[in-house]
């Protein structure tokens, strides 16, 4: 049967997009869950025995850099009046150089694949999220992204289950090679399934990425404060895993703490996909910003379990339940509060804006939480972002309550 891009939420391109968020997050996670390891094991067991002030850097580059990228993209979908375009060039990025990162066998080599890789992600996150956003009701919002995000999760889940699974047979490089069959796949479902909308060709044209900027609604901006003071203490996952891999080192070893690193990264991410459409749901009843500040407050408590570095897996687990609710509370409600605030014809610009804010404040936080890791303790880092989660709490509920 075919679906009407406006009569129900789930329709064509929510639906498609779904697929190949899972695709693509099955094969990029696959890379991310192996990365501490690939970045820190010894060049005997397959990895570039570095530490973790590397791995931040690294990390925070590659989604400082690829930010660039996104209000660019999000601006010239708008002028353009297409996404697809954005979108394939972004999934074949991402689908063919991460999993390239299996043949390199210096530093330089690993951040420039991680990198390009990630401007490609950059590249097709915003016109993907306006697409979505041209695709529904306003009143769908919620149901569309938290559709879309727990597809995303699901991959997510896949991929490090993958990753678990493989790790003891093929080793580290060959296991993140494997990650390029679902790219591969993603890239198809994009080509083959994905159709432009028409709500994107209405609205007066625009003309320069600063007048586009300029138009975006004060309200809008206001989020990005709030959004962006989170960022700057919100580090990759990848730290996360790191932290699990160090405390139960001591007491499992080396191989079985890395396994069930990756286990209960899987964990995380299950919980993610589990609970992203619910809370899409519940957003599109009960208002978007509220929640999203919630989500600030499972960072911080995340942060806060690890920071007293205690060896028991039940008590890593809940940290990395937490980081799961984190992730759905906070990606759902973003993109759909965005979607609420911004006018059509600058939506791609606006999620490219929101995203470059994202990505700084990625970069930020993973080279920031790494030196902190590394000259002082784990537990200053992770004090450091929980401190922050806190404060963006208090700024998104004072700044979307206050009148215009």
């Amino acid at each position: 049967m075919r679906l009407d891009l406006k009569k129900g939420w789930l329709n064509r391109n929510v639906l498609a997009t779904g697929i190949v968020s899972l695709l693509s997050d099955a094969s990029h996670e696959i890379v991310t869950a192996l990365l501490p390891l690939f970045v820190t094991l010894s060049s005997a067991l397959g990895g570039l025995g570095a530490d973790a002030a590397l791995l931040g850097t690294i990390e925070g580059l590659s989604d400082g850099l690829s930010s660039a990228s996104k209000p660019v993209s999000g601006h010239l979908s708008d002028k353009s009046k297409r996404r697809k375009p954005w979108m394939v060039f972004g999934y074949v990025a991402t689908g063919v150089l991460l999993p390239a990162i299996a043949f390199v066998q210096t530093y330089i080599g690993l951040a420039i694949l991680r990198i390009s890789s990630w401007i490609g992600r950059g590249v097709r996150g915003p016109p993907r999220d306006a697409l979505l956003s041209d695709s529904v009701q306003p009143e769908q919002y919620g149901k569309a992204f938290g559709f879309h995000r727990a597809m995303d999760s699901i991959g997510a889940v896949i991929g490090p289950i993958l990753a678990f699974l493989l790790l003891p047979y093929l080793g580290v490089r060959h296991t993140i090679l494997v990650a390029f069959v679902p790219g591969a796949l993603s890239v198809l479902v994009v080509i083959l399934f994905i159709k432009e909308t028409k709500g994107v060709r209405k609205g007066d044209d625009i003309v320069t990425l600063r007048d586009s900027i300029s138009s975006l609604p004060r309200k809008f901006k206001l989020l990005l404060v709030a959004q962006g003071t989170f960022g700057i203490g919100n580090f990759a996952n990848s730290l996360f895993i790191l932290a699990a891999l160090q405390i139960m080192s001591p007491s499992l070893g080396e191989i079985a703490a890395a396994s069930t690193s990756l286990g209960l990264y899987a964990l995380l991410n299950a919980v993610y996909a589990l609970a992203s459409f619910p809370v899409g749901v519940l957003a599109d009843k009960r208002g978007k910003a509220g929640l999203l500040g919630l989500g600030y407050l499972f960072n911080a408590l995340a942060c806060l379990i690890l920071a007293f570095w205690i060896d028991s897996v039940v008590v890593i687990g809940f940290a990395f339940v937490a980081v799961g609710l984190q992730l759905a509370f906070t990606d759902t409600t973003e993109a759909a509060l965005a979607a609420e605030l911004l006018p059509k014809k600058v939506v791609g610009t606006g999620y490219g804006v929101l995203q470059f804010v994202d990505g700084v404040g990625d970069f930020a936080s993973s080279f920031v939480v790494g030196m902190l890791w590394v000259v002082f303790s784990p537990a200053v880092g992770l004090v450091y972002s929980a401190l922050l989660s806190v404060v963006a709490w208090v700024m998104i509920l004072w700044l979307m309550r206050k009148p215009h």
